[in-house]
């Protein structure tokens, strides 16, 4: 692999990253990008009622009770 390969991987990589915000930036530490992925679950099974109620009937719980749950690991009150 040439060093021009390598600045052309690294620049894709910026331009992707630019592009989409979940993917995040050069600065990132393993802890941030960890709870911006568990922040983007939790976020996605609150909105998507299917995986909400497939939670609630794997824990027996109600569904507001598991969408309060998540909402506490998102850090709302």
């Amino acid at each position: 692999m040439q060093a021009s390969d390598r600045f052309n991987i690294n620049s894709q990589l910026e331009h992707l990253q630019a592009k989409y915000v979940g993917t995040g930036h050069a600065d990132l530490s393993r802890f941030e990008w960890a709870v911006n992925i568990q922040r983007d679950s939790y976020a996605s099974y609150i909105g998507h009622y299917p995986m909400l109620a497939y939670f609630a009937i794997a824990e027996n719980e109600s569904i507001g009770r598991e969408r309060y749950n998540f909402m506490q690991g998102l850090g709302i009150k």
